[in-house]
This record gives structure tokens, C-alpha cells and sequence, in this order.
């Protein structure tokens, strides 16, 4: 396949409209690659096809309703390739020249922002005027481009309907002068970092090249982004989303190389950012991108390794087996970036290594991790099932059992069924068994340990084992961390998760966990800045918003807190810190609705927040009386009973005491 001029991207129902627009260019003798001659489908993540985005003189994405509305499709992949290539461009003319097919305008979401940075050429329904030929042309030629462009009618379909905005048509002055003037306009940032590149405004709030904002990072760092399902049956995005996942965790076990967790890098799912600025966000050198084709029992996978910072392509590969070598590929694929990045892999790898030998185990596995990575008891409900069926299929699946406890662990505490706790801890006990090398049995065992019996000790050994074993686990060193606040060695807690969020910062619990801990202690400073970070990743977390009103409160700004409390979407925490902002403005009517609200709908599964509202009204008798009841129905809240503030009116009485010794806790 020889080099093209321009790369002709578009989705497969707009084909028509993109080969109009390909046969006018080629008539005007323009080079153009244009894949409907040859296979589409896996083959668009070969090496062919990133070859020819990395070598085309122009990038020319066909925009539509069909774009717009659709997530996934192969266009997207060269899209991002496209968007990549675009910010290595140290050039004035143009890279980018985006061509809109019907009524779509720039403000639509699907659209990548690096599209909107530059003008739109409509060309109705592929309709190619020469006055588009003869821009390519001019693109294309190495003679510069005249200074005033020559006015050429439209077709009458064109003329008839006014662009979008931010559309450009074919009267308007060549895109590469506008370019320039826009440069010209927010600065020399662009040219002094050697390419164009423009921070988005609505998350940096300002224009710079985003690889001169990326701050220092570790050489031997990388994240793994999710990697994009090609398979026919979307159904199949568990599998391509586990399989990114499974290879981040075998990565992770590398000595000397800093992998970022899971809920970081898969954050950026479905969203037009560009690698650098994924990169910069994450703070690593290295990035693994890939795809999944799954049809029957025959499997492809695609992956790169990509240098952030100068965009080049490291090493990438294509792997065509059969699903029954599903983890001979993790392997390769693990090796291979190791060997890239000049590490050395941990002990070879085996199929017990990765828990079971049997794929279609291995598959209700993955299940059962989609499910659980929804956050939700509908999730934690169906994860329970899929690991039940994975244990079913093999009975020695020792990851399937941590899996399993930990989300019944999760149903129990919503339900506070006390048979689910009990089917928890079987399980976290028989994965230790099975897979004694392994963390995550340890991990799921220890916190089980801390609700379940109130096990201290035994929670601290196996959660110390599950760090010594897997350090590199962004959610056990958070465990970890938890655990440490509970038994009162707070600045082991803070240590842990600020290494927790090392490991994952995107992750709102680490960030809101941490908050807890500056609260705790009246450094409120910091715990104002973590929960501007965690509320920054997820606007609408119920945990952030009410750690921020219990913030407000203790700072003395009731209104603020009453206020606050009143944007948290959980019911139970709304209406406790209603009850607690409404106490302090000297509101006793409202704050006893409210918590008579919360007691009359949530006493099965809040009775530690009914705890806290009590205290902090300075009724003890009956913040006792509830939290008797919270020990009673093992509610997870009362691991935070050491430290949490909205318990200060309790620690002198003799019966706060009593609760710790009965809790195990140190006095």
C-alpha cells in the first residue's frame, strides 16, 4: 500500500457521501486513501493504516448525524489517530481539514474537541465543488498559498442553507490563513512549544501546548487505556474492557515500572482526548492503546505502545488466536511492553497465574468485573452471579472467590442481611486458600475483617500482606489506608492513600478519603483542596458533597452547609445533613423533620448517619442508642468511629468507651 496525500476518515453509513468526495479529488489529481476497495473492519487497527495516518499530508474526517450519534465505529480509532498526529503538526498549513455532510454543527458532544479548533467545510451529501479540490490542492502544494483567495460561487444546494457555527464554506478565505490568524490571536505559546497545540479552555482555562504543561513524570510509567471493542455484538465491551484491565494488573506487578490504576485510565473511555493530554492528566511517559475483535471462538487484538510526549509509535502488534490463548496474549503483550520499556518482567507467566485455565470461566469473570466496576447494588447484585457462575465452570478460581466476597460483602452492608456477610467471608477465606501468593484474597478477606467481627489484627495482617504482595494496587493501599484510621494511626492512613492516589489520581474515593482524614484533624486547608479534586472528577459524588457540608459546618458556615446539603443526591446523607446545617441556624422544626425523614426510611441501613446527626444535635442518649443499633447490624460506618468528628460531643462519656472495647478498637 503506497503512501497518500490525504486520509479520507468516515463511518460506514456515510460511504456514499465519502466516495463523491474522493473520486472529486482524485479527478483533480489529489492522492487519496480511501478504504471501501479494501477490508475495513479489524485491518483499520493494523500496521497499513497507522502507517498512513502517520505519513498523510492531510487528515480529512467526514462529519455527520452518523458520527454524532455513534460512540464507537471505526472511524473513531482513526479519528483519535488523526487528533494525535495533529498536535506533532510544526507546520502553518493545515493537518486537520474536517468536511460536514449534512446539518451537524461543532457543538455536538461526540465531535473531538481538536476539531472544533479549526473551520468546517460543508459539502452537502459529498457534494465536491472545485473550489474544495482546489483547496486541497493548494493545502497540498509546497508553493505558498495566495494571500487573498479567489471567490468562487457554490452550488445552488450549498448557497441555500447559512453554515453552522463554525462551519466554513467555500467563500471564505483558505482555512491555513484563519489558522494562522487564531494563532496569532491567543498567542506564541504554540509555536515556542514547536507545534500547535491548545489546551481545552473549559478544563485548563487557558491556551497552552498541552505537552509543555505536562509536568515531570517517571520514565518508566505508563497507563493502559481501555481498549475499544471491534467486535459486531457491543454486548462484547466487557471483554475488550477486561482484557485492558487484566493486562494493567499484570503490568502493575512489574518491579521499576508505575502503572496507573484503573479507574484513572478508563476514565478517559469514550472521550475525544488526545494522547498528550491523557498523558499530562496521568502524569506518565508511556501509553498502551489497543482494540478487540472477538467473533466466535477466534480472537484479535491490536495494541500500541505510545511515547507520549513526541507521539511516536514504540511498538505495536497484531494477535490472532483462538480464545483459548486469550492469556498466552496478555502475556506477549505484557512482555513485549516490558521489553519496549527496558524493564524486566515479574516470573513467567501460566494460566494459574491468571487464576483459571478455562476461558469461558475466565469470561463470567470478566462479567462479573463489568458489573462491579458499575458502583451500584444492582452491580454488586449481578457481579455476585456472574462469580458464582465463574466458580461453578472452575471451583478453583481463586480470583473468582475474591471477587465474590467482595461483592456480597457490598449487598450485605446495604441490606444488612447478616447470612450475605457470612457467605462473604467464606469466600474471602476460601480464595486465600486456593491462591496464598495471591493480593487479592488477602485484600477482600481483610476487609471483611474490619466489618464483619470487627477482626483488627486479623485485618491488619492480611492487608499488609496484600500490600507487601501487590504494592502497586491502588485500591489496597486506599484499604490500607482505611484501616490505619480506623485503629487511629492517622498519619499511616495519610501515607497510604496519598500513595493510593499516586497509583490512581483520578480516582474520587482516594481524594474524598483522604479529605475525611484532613477533616479529622482540622486541617482544613487540604481537605478543601482534596474535595475540590474529588468533587472535580465526579460533580455529583453523594461522599464529597457530604463531607463538604460536614466541612462547612465544623468552619462555623451553616448556611453554606444547609446549602450544600441540599445538592446530595443519597437520601440518607441528605437528610442527616440537612437535620445537622438546620440544628446550627437554630432551625429545630426543619432539623427534626429531616431526621425524622431519615429514620422513618433508612434506620435498616443508616443507623451510624442517624448516629451522627443525634451527636451533633447533643442528644447523646440517643446517638448511643443508635449507634448500638449500627453495631448491631455491622454498619460499615463505624470504622470511622476513632475519628469522625461529628462524634466529638461523645468521647467523654464513659459509654463511647465501652463502644470502642466492644468494637475492638484501642481506647
Amino acid at each position: 500500500m503506497t503512501e497518500k496525500a490525504v486520509f479520507l476518515s468516515y463511518a460506514s453509513q456515510d460511504a456514499g457521501a465519502a466516495l463523491r468526495i474522493c473520486e472529486a479529488l482524485r479527478a483533480g489529481g489529489i492522492e487519496v486513501w480511501f478504504d471501501q476497495s479494501e477490508l475495513r473492519g479489524g485491518d483499520a487497527w493494523d500496521a497499513s493504516i497507522r502507517h498512513q495516518i502517520r505519513a498523510c499530508a492531510l487528515f480529512v474526517p467526514v462529519i455527520s448525524a452518523n458520527t454524532r450519534t455513534r460512540a464507537e465505529g471505526y472511524f473513531r480509532l482513526e479519528w483519535k489517530l488523526g487528533v494525535d498526529r495533529s498536535y506533532l503538526i510544526a507546520t502553518e498549513k493545515a493537518f486537520l481539514v474536517p468536511v460536514v455532510i449534512d446539518d451537524t454543527n461543532d457543538r455536538d458532544a461526540l465531535v473531538p474537541d481538536r476539531f472544533r479548533e479549526v473551520q468546517w467545510t460543508r459539502l452537502p451529501d459529498g457534494a465536491t465543488p472545485p473550489a474544495f479540490v482546489e483547496r486541497i490542492a493548494r493545502l497540498l502544494s509546497p508553493q505558498p498559498a495566495p494571500a487573498q483567495p479567489t471567490r468562487t460561487p457554490l452550488p445552488a444546494d450549498a448557497a441555500a442553507a447559512p453554515p453552522a457555527r463554525g462551519l466554513a464554506t467555500e467563500t471564505r478565505a483558505p482555512m491555513r490563513l484563519k489558522s494562522i490568524a487564531l494563532w496569532l490571536g491567543v498567542g506564541l505559546v504554540g509555536i515556542a512549544a514547536g507545534y500547535f497545540a491548545l489546551e481545552r479552555l473549559v478544563v485548563s482555562k487557558r491556551n497552552v501546548s498541552t505537552a509543555a504543561a505536562m509536568p515531570a513524570v517517571q520514565e518508566k510509567s505508563i497507563a493502559v487505556l481501555p481498549f475499544v471493542n471491534m467486535s459486531s455484538d457491543k454486548e462484547q465491551e466487557y471483554f475488550s474492557d477486561g482484557l485492558a484491565e487484566e493486562l494493567l494488573d499484570l503490568l502493575a506487578k512489574t518491579p521499576g515500572l508505575h502503572v496507573i490504576a484503573r479507574t484513572s485510565s478508563f476514565s478517559f473511555k469514550g472521550k475525544s482526548e488526545d494522547i498528550p493530554t491523557i498523558a499530562g492528566k496521568l502524569k506518565v511517559a508511556n501509553i498502551l492503546e489497543g482494540s478487540v475483535r472477538k467473533s466466535g471462538t477466534h480472537l484479535r487484538v491490536t495494541t500500541q505502545l505510545i511515547r507520549a510526549d513526541t507521539g511516536e509509535h514504540i511498538w505495536s502488534e497484531t494477535y490472532d488466536r483462538e480464545l483459548k490463548d486469550v492469556f498466552k496474549v496478555q502475556d506477549e503483550i505484557a512482555g513485549a511492553v516490558v521489553a519496549a520499556l527496558k524493564l524486566q518482567l515479574a516470573p513467567a507467566q501460566d494460566a494459574s497465574a491468571h487464576g483459571t485455565a478455562n476461558t469461558d470461566a475466565y469470561n463470567q469473570y470478566l462479567l462479573g468485573r463489568q458489573f462491579w466496576n458499575r458502583r451500584t447494588s444492582d452491580g454488586y447484585r449481578r457481579a455476585a452471579e456472574s462469580y458464582r457462575k465463574a466458580i461453578a465452570l472452575d471451583p478453583n478460581y481463586a480470583a473468582a472467590y475474591a471477587g465474590l466476597a467482595m461483592a456480597e460483602e457490598y449487598v450485605a452492608d446495604s441490606t444488612g442481611d447478616a447470612q450475605v456477610f457470612k457467605l462473604a467471608q467464606e469466600a474471602a477465606e476460601k480464595a486465600v486458600a486456593l491462591a496464598p501468593e495471591q493480593a487479592d484474597g488477602y485484600a477482600a478477606r481483610g476487609y471483611i475483617r474490619t466489618t464483619a467481627g470487627f477482626d483488627w489484627t486479623g485485618a491488619e495482617s492480611d492487608l499488609a500482606k496484600a500490600v507487601a504482595l501487590d504494592p502497586g494496587d491502588s485500591t489496597i493501599q486506599r484499604r490500607y489506608g482505611e484501616l490505619m484510621a480506623s485503629i487511629g494511626r492517622m498519619p499511616e492512613a495519610i501515607v497510604s492513600t496519598k500513595k493510593a492516589i499516586e497509583l490512581d489520581p483520578l480516582s474520587e474515593p482516594a481524594w474524598q478519603t483522604l479529605e475525611q482524614y484532613f477533616i479529622s484533624q482540622r486541617d482544613f486547608a487540604p481537605a478543601h483542596e482534596a474535595n475540590r479534586r474529588a468533587l472535580e472528577i465526579n460533580p455529583e459524588s453523594a461522599y464529597a458533597l457530604n463531607d463538604l457540608g460536614t466541612l462547612q459546618l465544623l468552619e462555623g458556615n451553616a448556611a453554606d452547609a444547609a446549602a450544600t446539603s441540599r445538592r446530595i443526591n443519597s437520601e440518607i446523607f441528605r437528610r442527616t445533613s440537612i437535620a445537622m446545617a438546620e440544628h446550627s441556624l437554630g432551625h429545630a422544626e426543619e432539623s427534626k423533620h429531616a431526621l425524622d425523614d431519615a429514620i422513618a426510611t433508612q434506620s435498616q441501613t443508616a443507623a451510624y448517619q442517624i448516629a451522627e446527626a443525634y451527636a451533633w444535635q447533643g442528644d447523646r442518649d440517643k446517638a448511643f442508642e443508635w449507634l448500638e443499633r449500627a453495631y448491631r447490624q455491622q454498619d460499615g460506618g463505624l470504622s470511622a468511629v476513632k475519628y469522625d468528628p461529628l462524634l466529638d460531643s461523645l468521647r467523654g462519656d464513659p459509654r463511647y468507651h465501652a463502644l470502642l472495647r466492644k468494637l475492638n478498637l484501642p481506647d
